[in-house]
């Protein structure tokens, strides 16, 4: 099979749901290896097919739970490269937001030989030989800051190349990039050819700006898109006390607006969560769409809302209200034949 249709068959493999895969390495709370290899079988067994994971979820602890939960068993997996994990003789209880995680300091590598050694024992984690999806994790201005052009430069000189040569050996599936910064996205645009983006936070009920020239862009390029952070971390999906948006309290505008997106959605009898769940998947360039899951509850709410039924009349108030820009793509229910 040819690279180019090996990788347009592995995206067309991806399913509209899958798993996120951070807090199964203890993302801000700690789980026991029990419990997260309960919430990755809970997964299994309601049909999610792809899980989406990185040497950075736990300092590998995220990859070796779901190596273990998902050995011998046929699901679709990606990963990332960017970090090397170097060993701690001790650590604080929380770092980088993980809470008892592995006793590994992740350091940014995008060189040929950092991203293949992140490879090689990613695989090992995994317990696979192969990964559908490799993703460049956290590359981006914001990220970065002033090293932003060392990092690019080490990733266009070494981890892409990298990259591409395991795509092309069949040991990877699709590249592309897994990052919270659209601006860095269609960086790249400029200077390689990727097959996907795993972009967090960025194409949401709360923000649009990616239909601006990032998704056309895509689309143009038949570059697919894969959504992270479908909540905004978790604004969209939290109900009470303090709202977090990009990782931290939500300033007041943001708490603002979901309160407005509530209403709206509650006038029309549907959880919030389940329109911020279904809206990034009516835009044609987005493939799969990937909260965090750390609890059977949430395993049972993303299979609920996924399948719920939408009345096309709260996407139509939502634009109305200026709260959906109008010429995003909605959800549209089609009529029984």
């Amino acid at each position: 099979m040819a690279g180019g249709e090996e990788r347009s068959e592995t995206l067309a493999r991806l399913p509209r749901l899958g798993f996120g895969g951070a807090a199964v390495g203890n993302l801000y709370a700690p789980l026991s290896d029990a419990a997260a290899r309960g919430v990755i079988e809970a997964a299994l067994v309601a049909g999610i097919g792809y899980f989406d994971t990185a040497p950075h979820y736990g300092f590998g602890l995220s990859e070796t739970r779901l190596g273990e939960a998902l050995a011998g068993r046929d699901a679709m997996v990606s990963t990332k490269v960017g970090r090397r994990l170097e060993p701690v003789a001790t650590s604080a209880r929380e770092r980088h937001g993980f809470v008892d995680a592995a006793p590994f300091e992740p350091v940014f590598d995008y060189t040929r030989d950092g991203v293949m050694r992140s490879f090689e024992d990613s695989l090992r984690r995994l317990r696979r030989d192969r990964v559908d999806v490799l993703l460049a994790h956290d590359l981006g201005q914001a990220t970065h800051g002033e090293a932003h052009v060392r990092h690019m430069r080490d990733f266009l000189e070494g981890g892409y190349r990298a990259m591409r040569e395991l795509r092309d050996a069949g040991v990877v599936g699709a590249i592309g990039l897994g990052v919270n910064e659209q601006a860095v996205c269609e960086e790249i645009l400029d200077h390689a050819d990727v097959d996907v983006f795993l972009l967090a936070g960025r194409y949401t009920l709360l923000e649009q700006t990616a239909l601006e020239s990032f998704l056309p862009r895509c689309a143009a390029r038949n570059v697919g898109i894969v959504i992270g952070g479908p909540f905004n971390s978790g604004a969209l999906v939290e109900t009470g006390g303090t709202l977090h948006y990009n990782y931290e309290a939500a300033p007041t505008a943001i708490v603002e607006r979901v309160a407005r997106l509530r209403r709206v959605c509650a006038a029309h009898d549907v959880p919030l969560a389940a329109a911020a769940l279904r809206f990034p998947l009516a835009h044609p360039a987005v493939l799969s769409v990937i909260p965090g899951m750390a609890t059977l509850d949430q395993v049972a709410d993303a299979m609920r809302w996924l399948s719920l039924a939408i009345p096309d009349a709260l996407w139509s108030d939502l634009k109305s209200e200026g709260l959906v820009r109008a010429d995003a793509p909605v959800p549209v229910t089609r009529a029984a034949a």
